[in-house]
């Protein structure tokens, strides 16, 4: 069984700054893309940030120069530095990584989530 694990949430005025944390555990062979996606109340999951297993990094056009997403592959783990923070990042953010288990089998797993909230 797999598990991911978010933390780092909470509240921050505009303008200020959060770091969220991923770490993923369980029966893992190996982690390919790791991500981080957002919902905010009355709108649909959208990506934020998603990182290769080398590294290769993209971002959603509203969230670049200001979001940085890392990993650390041995500790399986995966990060959203968020910097310069809007109102409108107000959402429920939610880590996702593509597994293989030690079986072979291959999906995508999501974690529970962590509340941002960006409001003076």
């Amino acid at each position: 069984q797999v598990q991911l694990g978010e933390s780092g949430g909470g509240l921050v005025q505009p303008g200020g700054s959060l770091r969220l944390s991923c770490a993923a555990s369980g029966s893992i062979f190996s982690i390919n893309d790791m991500g981080w996606y957002r919902q905010a109340p009355g709108n649909q999951r959208e990506m934020v940030a998603t990182i290769t297993s080398g590294g290769s990094a993209k971002y959603a056009d509203s969230v670049k120069e200001r979001f940085t997403i890392s990993r650390e592959n041995a500790k399986k783990m995966v990060y959203l530095q968020m910097n310069s923070l809007k109102p409108e990042d107000t959402a429920v953010y939610y880590c996702n990584a593509d597994i293989t288990l030690w079986s072979r089998r291959n999906r995508a797993y999501w974690g529970q989530g962590t509340q941002v909230t960006v409001s003076s």
